[in-house]
């Protein structure tokens, strides 16, 4: 990068950092700490929501997703809108009536205190975990493409936030993502523009959807009931609507954010606007990665976007057998360079016999030009068998830093940088809240004075902090990181939500029939993602059915103590009254 673009970096991300600090100087108390005083407007808890579920992740993968694969993926979020509806509902208005801290104290109410424990654990590991994954995914591909040392670009990362987030708690959390937000839709409006106007002068918008579209690049639907797809209409609005259910009411880094809604018509506005901008923002950044392909039709692309593998290769002793491999690779690209350029022109003229044509050629092209690719990637394994054959995570960093003009290179990292802090804010915050209110306070210090009570808060923040910054430091490669961070929540967030879902709704059902179902529905998830028989995102749905009914079928068979009075359920029933 440029001086000028390291200049951009470095004076976004600082401010970044006061604006947060400066917006939450005079915290007195942990409701301020936790929750902003739950005191923000609809339009600031939907972009802290969006910003929370926005990582980094999704900004370096949803583009290479779409160059590889097409748009496929934001089938992903169908299920968003109608969870939003039902969060709507019904978790907001009990959540704000019950003024709770988090989403887990509710779970003692209407359950006990070792289902609510063990709830607040399983997020702890699953959040824990993937937090580290938000800051290692963008350390990891700043450095490679960068050539900057990836413990420092991971330092950098977790120190900012870190930082702005144990002075300020929640309301530096939310007020920075409120900045966040507005710099990355304004960023990604420029890079898309820009990478229209880096196209051809006679290729705009419309044709470049079309030689895409003809590369079978524009595939947004697939109405197949296929379980061996993880991404389908189907999937989509079932498996995703459990994850997202899951996820956005009971992960309490996102409980937290609408939490700090100003009354339940606020938060529900907030939720509201999530829902109806999330997919277009998905559609727009993956329409990018369209781009982006279509860029490299007239643009020769690397044979592997990774060119810290690519580097090692020519060093080995297989370069003489990769440089065959690239000169294979220039012979292909030039012949569908001629098949691109006859297809502009049969689409200006409607022919549709060479459109056809052409068609059927830039498959077969594609297809050995894939060939090129496996074979590489053969050689790279050969040469070092650690190494990540997956560059999905590589394609739009590598194709910025390459094609945009100086100064909009480092507003493109920063808003990497941006993406990922805000996430990780949101998931630490969390992280801290869960610790402090449904173990400090429940478990170590029930009588601690307010005082107390901020200062562990912060207490925790910062070892979350450091904690994730250490899992990001040691993490492994993990192929596709958007993927990653999904199957991971994916094995907790069907178990959780069935809690939940039995709270609401299985009012006969008391505490020990769930916790006992809670941990057997763990295992059997586990033990399905195991055997990788199915797309991970039917483990939601799965995880929460088979905590309703083992729930139900243990709770019949202690059908002999009914005499016992059930206090938990006349507990909901007062709570819902």
């Amino acid at each position: 990068m440029s001086t000028a673009d390291w200049a951009v970096l470095l004076l976004t991300l600082l401010s970044i950092v006061a604006y947060g600090i400066y917006k939450s100087r005079g915290i007195k108390n942990i409701d301020g700490y936790l929750l902003g005083n739950r005191s923000l407007p609809w339009y600031h808890v939907g972009l802290s929501v969006m910003a929370t579920q926005a990582s980094a992740i999704t900004f370096l993968s949803a583009p290479g997703l779409a160059y590889s694969s097409g748009m496929s993926f934001v089938q992903f979020y169908f299920g968003l809108p109608l969870a939003m509806i039902v969060l709507c509902i019904t978790f907001i208005p009990i959540f704000h009536r019950l003024k709770v801290f988090t989403a887990y104290e509710f779970l003692e109410k209407r359950f006990d205190v070792k289902t609510r424990g063990l709830t607040a654990l399983l997020f702890l590991i699953q959040r824990g975990i993937s937090t580290g994954i938000t800051i290692f995914a963008p350390a990891l591909i700043i450095s490679t493409i960068l050539h900057i040392d990836l413990t420092l670009t991971t330092l950098v990362i977790g120190s900012f936030v870190v930082i702005y987030t144990t002075y300020g708690g929640t309301k530096a959390v939310s007020h920075t993502q409120l900045l966040q937000m507005s710099i990355i839709f304004g960023s990604l409006l420029i890079a898309g523009m820009l990478v229209i106007h880096l196209l051809p002068a006679d290729i705009g918008l419309s044709k470049a959807l079309h030689i895409a579209g003809k590369s079978g690049k524009t595939n947004a639907l697939d109405f197949t009931f296929d379980l061996n797809n993880n991404y389908t209409l189907w999937t989509g609005l079932i498996g995703g609507f459990f994850l997202q259910l899951s996820y956005f009411g009971t992960d309490q880094s996102q409980v937290g954010r609408y939490l700090t809604g100003s009354s339940i018509k606020e938060s529900r506005m907030g939720l509201i606007m999530n829902g109806l901008l999330k997919i277009p923002m998905q559609f727009a950044i993956l329409l990018i990665g369209i781009l982006v392909f279509t860029y490299y039709q007239y643009h020769q692309p690397p044979i592997f976007f990774n060119q810290v593998e690519v580097q090692k290769l020519k060093e080995s002793p297989y370069a003489a057998s990769y440089q065959e491999l690239e000169q294979k690779h220039t012979q292909l690209f030039q012949q569908r360079e001629s098949l691109v350029n006859g297809l502009g022109t049969a689409l200006d003229q409607d022919d549709q016999e060479n459109i056809e044509f052409s068609r059927t050629a830039l498959h077969q092209l594609n297809a050995q030009m894939q060939q090129v690719k496996d074979s590489t990637l053969t050689l790279i394994k050969k040469n070092n068998p650690a190494a990540e054959t997956n560059d999905n995570n590589y394609v739009f960093l590598s194709f910025v830093t390459k094609a945009f003009p100086k100064g909009l290179i480092g507003l493109l990292i920063a808003v990497i940088f941006l993406a990922s802090m805000g996430s990780t804010a949101s998931a630490i915050n969390s992280l801290a809240s869960t610790t402090t209110i449904d173990i400090y306070k429940r478990f170590i210090n029930r009588n601690a004075t307010e005082k107390q009570d901020l200062l562990w808060s912060r207490i925790f923040t910062l070892i979350w902090g450091i904690f994730t910054v250490v899992i990001a430091l040691y993490a492994n490669k993990l192929g596709n990181l958007l993927e990653a961070v999904n199957i991971l929540g994916s094995l907790f967030y069907g178990t959780i939500l069935g809690i939940f879902i039995v709270a609401f709704y299985m009012k006969k059902i008391q505490g020990k029939a769930v916790f006992i179902a809670a941990i057997l529905s763990e295992i059997f998830v586990v033990g399905i993602w195991y055997l990788d028989k199915i797309p991970f995102l039917w483990l939601n749905l799965i995880g929460c059915l088979a905590v309703m009914i083992i729930a139900y079928f243990i709770q019949l068979s202690l059908r002999n103590n009914s005499a016992v009075p059930n206090t938990s359920n006349t507990q909901q029933n007062n709570l819902e009254k």
